[in-house]
């Protein structure tokens, strides 16, 4: 019994890293709707490996060249951050922008152009604004010897999208949320991998960049409630890159 629950939670926290990384794991077999449900919980977990990762990768080369230039230091950071997650958010960020312009306020439209594999002009602009900023603040940030804040910012990304799934509507019929919407594990566990991300970022990361995300990520919640009555994955995954851009944002004030 014990043995069946340690294995379906370890089965759920390789489809949670294989679906937010491109990191190889050892899972095998068919995957069930429920143990995509409860992967959930782990998104957090997996964000602050990958800040483990940057982290890590920051110190090791420093401590080859403590001189190394921080823009070029910055500019390798955000390349293996997007490389990492192949551009899995970018992706929602890029079709999000696309629908909110061509959408003209219309929701059937809106929702249309997301399915879109193309990417329009204002698609490829927001991508390169959301990355500049990234790396402004990141090289300000290296600049300031403030590497740890690296553990905590694609953490807390990550919990934001625990807190949407809880608060707000998933407007399709089918895909990924679905299976988080029908088989999401119990609210208090839910909760608590939320309470552990935001003590976790006060302690490494800062109250007023908590509160920043907070404002935003309200916000945006409020943008697809009124265009679309809820979220799809592709305003899940612009949102959690505008938070990671606005988190590094913050960390700088």
């Amino acid at each position: 019994m014990a043995s069946n629950y340690l294995t379906n939670h370890l089965r759920s926290f390789y489809i949670a890293l294989s679906f937010l990384t491109r990191v190889q794991t050892p899972l095998k077999g068919d995957v069930s709707q429920s143990q995509i449900g409860q992967s959930i919980i782990y998104y957090p977990l997996v964000g602050a490996i990958m800040g483990l990762l940057f982290f890590s990768l920051t110190e090791l080369i420093l401590f080859f060249s403590t001189d190394f230039s921080n823009g070029v230091l910055a500019a390798l950071l955000l390349s293996f951050w997007v490389l990492i997650t192949g551009g899995l958010h970018l992706d929602g960020l890029a079709d999000s922008a696309d629908a909110w312009v061509g959408g003209q306020d219309d929701r059937d439209r809106t929702l249309e152009i997301m399915k879109d594999p193309y990417c329009g002009p204002i698609a490829v602009a927001v991508i390169v604004l959301v990355l500049l900023l990234k790396w402004a603040a990141l090289n300000q940030l290296l600049k300031m010897d403030q590497s740890a804040f690296l553990i905590v910012v694609p953490m807390l990304s990550r919990g934001v999208i625990i807190l949407l799934f809880m608060t707000t509507t998933y407007v399709r019929d089918s895909g990924l949320g679905a299976a988080f919407l029908d088989y999401m594990p119990d609210e208090n566990v839910l909760w608590g991998s939320l309470f552990a991300s935001a003590f976790l970022y006060l302690l490494f990361g800062g109250l007023f960049s908590m509160l920043l995300v907070a404002v935003v990520v309200l916000a945006l919640r409020a943008m697809m409630i009124q265009r679309l009555g809820g979220m799809t994955g592709d305003t899940l995954g612009a949102t959690v890159e505008i938070a990671e851009a606005v988190a590094l944002l913050g960390l700088v004030f």
